[in-house]
């Protein structure tokens, strides 16, 4: 039983709830802004490729989340 070793990707609680919740807050803040800049690409002040970037990276981080804390 000596020779068990940690699985490779094994982190410990604490180390998974550090990275849970600045997920979260890269999330949320990415989030906002993705709903921010796309009313203003919905009124003519700047382009849509911005939201969509906004957006697509706060998708990412939900994903990520959801991956961090075992949900599927």
């Amino acid at each position: 039983m000596a020779g068990i070793q940690k699985r490779g990707d094994h982190l410990p609680r604490r180390q998974r709830e550090q990275q849970a919740y600045r997920l979260v807050l890269a999330g949320a803040g990415t989030g906002v802004a993705g709903v921010v800049t796309l009313v203003l690409a919905i009124a003519g002040v700047i382009g849509l490729g911005l939201p969509i970037v906004l957006l697509l990276l706060s998708l990412l981080s939900a994903w990520r989340f959801m991956k961090v804390t075992g949900q599927r």
